[in-house]
């Protein structure tokens, strides 16, 4: 399996979110890939495609803004990291604001994923790893490639971050496929939560099909995102498929939605997959709620490579760190 990491990625390191009314140690922390790229390495180096690739799913004013923020926080006068807590809820404008407060609010929607020093530096190179990882599945010269990218990706939308995410890894690498020529990409969600910003990014396209088999946002997070009527809208009507599942989700149950989903992949005909996956569907992950097991990854796996696609596996979350390159490992050996 050919695998791309950047050390760069490590750069990014919060210090603190907003959970449960208080502020506590940011969960996303860089051990997280450390101890992956440590223990199931080698890894190859990401090379660096510049911002075509991002600007093909992001917007120009969102990617300068985030290359921007924490210079322009620590122009203001404020210490720490760039956190914001105001949100235009209704009747969301490009307006041309200049204070960095408004801009947070502009391109972000929670308070939980902060801009740090290094997070523009290890958000980029995250994105240049997937962009990396997927080349050899274009050429033809490997089936199966794994991008380590951190921070994770799958709830960036076109102009906004959050839940830990700033750039949309695995959109950007969906959209350099169809961009090389293939005219029909799937992208399977498998981490807890919904990816929400992935489904805005290709929501009216009729070229990426999208399936997320998560969470039941009714309880879980993002909350406003990947409930099971939504379809797609415009040319991409019915090509997003959501499958949000109860908390104690045990393997059964979560198989039996995999199937639902391989099964719709396979009725796009799709020419190339990639896999947003997660980790924090594991049985112990401190922010999530899946009865996976470390010992069921290669099952579900398997359950993938039955499609016998081109596939790009991109990390997204798994907050154990003590089991993740375990339940890494395990996943990646289903292929």
């Amino acid at each position: 399996m050919y695998k791309v990491f950047d050390p760069r990625q490590l750069l990014h390191a919060p210090d603190v979110e907003l959970h449960n009314g208080r502020l506590i140690p940011h969960v996303d922390r860089p051990a997280r890939a450390q101890v992956i790229a440590e223990r199931l390495g080698p890894f190859g180096p990401a090379e660096d495609f510049g911002r075509e690739p991002i600007l093909a799913v992001h917007t120009p004013e969102y990617v300068d803004f985030l290359e921007g923020a924490w210079r322009l926080w620590r122009d203001s006068g404020r210490s720490g990291d760039a956190i914001g807590y105001t949100w235009p809820v209704v009747k969301r404008r490009p307006l041309q604001l200049d204070r960095i407060d408004a801009q947070l609010g502009r391109f972000s929607y929670d308070a939980g994923t902060p801009i740090a020093e290094g997070t523009w530096a290890a958000a980029y190179w995250g994105a240049q790893t997937a962009v990396t990882a997927i080349q050899p599945l274009l050429s033809g010269s490997v089936r199966t490639a794994f991008a380590l990218c951190r921070p994770p990706g799958h709830h960036a939308g076109p102009d906004y971050l959050g839940g830990y995410c700033y750039l949309n890894n695995a959109a950007i690498a969906a959209r350099a496929a169809t961009l090389a020529g293939r005219s029909r990409v799937a992208v399977l969600d498998v981490d807890y939560h919904h990816g929400n910003g992935t489904q805005d990014i290709f929501y009216e396209a009729k070229d990426v099909f999208f399936a997320s088999i998560h969470g039941d946002p009714a309880t879980e997070y993002p909350f406003y995102w990947g409930h099971h009527d939504e379809r797609g809208a415009g040319e991409g009507e019915g090509f997003t498929l959501n499958l949000p599942l109860p908390r104690e989700t045990t393997l059964a149950p979560y198989l039996n939605a995999l199937d639902l989903a391989l099964e719709a992949i396979a009725g796009f005909d799709a020419q190339l997959l990639v896999v947003s996956f997660g980790a924090d569907t594991y049985e112990a992950d401190p922010i999530s709620h899946f009865r996976i097991a470390t010992s069921d990854y290669p099952r579900i796996a398997r359950q993938i490579a039955q499609l016998r696609l081109p596939t790009l596996i991109v990390m997204e979350g798994g907050y154990a760190v003590e089991a993740l390159s375990e339940n890494v490992g395990s996943f990646l050996s289903g292929f």
